[in-house]
C-alpha cells in the first residue's frame, strides 16, 4: 500500500476497499487540480487586470488547492493504516470449540 495504494486491501483480501481507495484518490486529485487550475486563471487575470477581486478568486482557490493536498496525505495514512491493521489481523478468528460449543479465541503471534 505505501508503493501502490489499494494494494495491501488486496493482498489482506479486502478486495471491496481497493476500489474504494482508487475512487478517493482520484476524487481528490480531480479536486486538487480543479482549485490548481482556477488559482493559476485568477492570478493571470489579476496580473492583466490589476482587479483586487480576481485576487481574493485566486487567495481562495489557492487555500482550497492546499486543502485538497492535505486530504490526499490524509487518504494515503489512511490507506497505510488500513492495511497494516488488516495485516495485522488477518489471522485473527472467532470460532466455538467443539466440545464445549463455547467461543473459542484463535490469534497467532509471531517473534
Amino acid at each position: 500500500s505505501a508503493v501502490l495504494p489499494g494494494w495491501g486491501q488486496i493482498y489482506t483480501k479486502s478486495y471491496w476497499k481497493a476500489p474504494v481507495v482508487w475512487g478517493a484518490a482520484a476524487w481528490l486529485i480531480y479536486n486538487w487540480s480543479y482549485n490548481n487550475r482556477q488559482y493559476k486563471d485568477y492570478l493571470n487575470t489579476f496580473g492583466q487586470s490589476g482587479n483586487p477581486t480576481d485576487l481574493k478568486f485566486a487567495k481562495f482557490y489557492q487555500d482550497q488547492r492546499d486543502l485538497f493536498a492535505i486530504y490526499m496525505g490524509m487518504t494515503y495514512i489512511l490507506n497505510l493504516v488500513d492495511a497494516y491493521i488488516d495485516a495485522q489481523l488477518f489471522d485473527f478468528s472467532v470460532s466455538n470449540d467443539p466440545g464445549t460449543n463455547t467461543p473459542m479465541l484463535n490469534m497467532r503471534i509471531n517473534f
